[in-house]
Parts: structure tokens; sequence; C-alpha cells
């Protein structure tokens, strides 16, 4: 049994960008309603793990984007799940064209939660019989560290509102992609495609959570590095790492 769920996908134009391509939070959101249907399909979805006051929660995601697809192009978007790796549960996307190509791959790593104490869920009961031990990414994604010496500089500061916040009640994970991403600036996003991204989700944070985001950019051999952080409350809400 091959394990994998694999969904057949038109770019529609409310996910691309100022180029036709499409947004890489845009992927973020089609991975996470992935994730939810596999999860579902193997007996541990939301509304399994809500009967014991659970839920799943991003913790770490690495994504290489090799080429972003064009509006109206069609993409064959593929994930599964790796098994338990540490306090983390591990699944991988891959994102190919009409040829095999790849174009998206990804790796995630997950943590459930008991949503009243707000505590990681050791023992979750998570059934092994779905896992598939393919990669699309081989490493789990690390913790997304500053650099020695790199300067931030505040970018801004974003009011959490409707706009950002999932049917959880707190913002949804692709929403500080897109922080990170305006926090970079129009001038770059609009006009160099971003190859590669790792992000670290350390805090949620709630509707009227103020948020201080930071960067810092270096200029690398690979291309253009930038290191976001948000913060909230005094405490660490996001870490990024983008290279464009």
């Amino acid at each position: 049994m091959e394990n994998k769920f694999r969904q057949h996908i038109l770019i529609p134009c409310y996910d691309t960008d100022i180029s036709q391509l499409l947004k890489p939070a845009s992927f973020m959101d089609l991975a996470q309603e992935a994730a939810n249907l596999h999860a579902n399909i193997l007996g541990f979805g939301y509304d399994n793990l809500m009967e014991t006051r659970t839920a799943w929660v991003l913790s770490r995601m690495h994504i290489r984007f090799l080429r972003l697809p064009r509006w109206r192009e069609e993409v064959d978007l593929a994930t599964w799940h790796k098994g338990p790796e540490r306090l983390f549960y591990l699944r991988d996307f891959l994102m190919t064209d009409s040829q095999g190509n790849r174009l998206v791959e990804a790796t995630t790593s997950w943590l459930v939660l008991n949503i009243d104490t707000r505590r990681i869920v050791r023992e979750a009961g998570i059934c092994e019989d779905g896992i598939c031990r393919d990669n699309a990414i081989a490493e789990p994604c690390g913790k997304v560290q500053k650099p020695d010496g790199c300067i931030m500089e505040k970018a801004c500061v974003h009011t959490v509102s409707y706009s950002d916040v999932d049917m959880n009640g707190h913002t949804n994970n692709a929403m500080y992609l897109v922080w990170a991403m305006d926090a970079v600036g129009y001038d770059i996003t609009s006009s160099r495609p971003l190859k590669e991204m790792k992000i670290n989700f350390n805090r949620e944070t709630r509707p009227g959570d103020e948020v201080t985001i930071c960067k810092s950019c270096m200029e690398t051999p690979d291309g253009l590095v930038f290191h976001i952080e948000g913060e909230a409350g005094g405490q660490s809400a996001f870490s990024a790492e983008l290279l464009f």
C-alpha cells in the first residue's frame, strides 16, 4: 500500500501573484488542506482528535520551490504521513507538473496539543499503519536561528485581525509567511522568486495581538537570504529564513 494522498489541482487566479505564479503562502494553504483530508482517511483527523480534546499543531516547515506553477496550470499534490520523530510527527508534500517534474517539495513537523491545557501530548495514540517512509526532503526542518553577527531592523508591527485568523481562533500558519514576505518588501518579492524557506511556529497569536516583525538580509552565493523574526508579548511568535 502506497499510503499517499493525491490531489489534482488547477491553479486559480486568486492564488497567484503579479507574475501569475502560485504564491508561496497559497502552497501552504493547499498543503494544510491536503494534510487534513489525508489525516481523516487515516483515522487521526480533526474530528478524531477532538474526541480526546487534542489537535494537530504545525511546528516547523521547510519548503523548496523548484519552479512555481503558473495560473491555470494543472498540477498534482501528494502528501504522506512519515510517522513519529522525537516529539514530532512528520509529514511530507510533493507538487509535480503534468509531466511528473518536481515543482515544490516540503517537509513538516507537527505536534499534538491538548486544546484545554495547551500542553504537548506525547502519547497521542496515532496509528502507525498509514506510515510512508518516502522523503520529499530527507531531513526534518531544524530550528531557525538568527545568524551570528546579523543586525535586525524593525520592519513593521502587525495587529492580528479577521483576515489572519482560522477556524481554531488563532493565526493561520500561512499568514506568518504572508507577514514575512511583506516584511521583505514588494520590490524583491515581486521581482525575485522565493527559492526556499524554513519557518518555525513558536507561539500562537490571536486577534488583537501586536506582532513586531524584524528582518535582516545577507547576500550569499545562493541568493538573498532574509531572516525574519516575529515577537508578540515579549515572546517569539515565529522565526523564518527565506532565500530569494
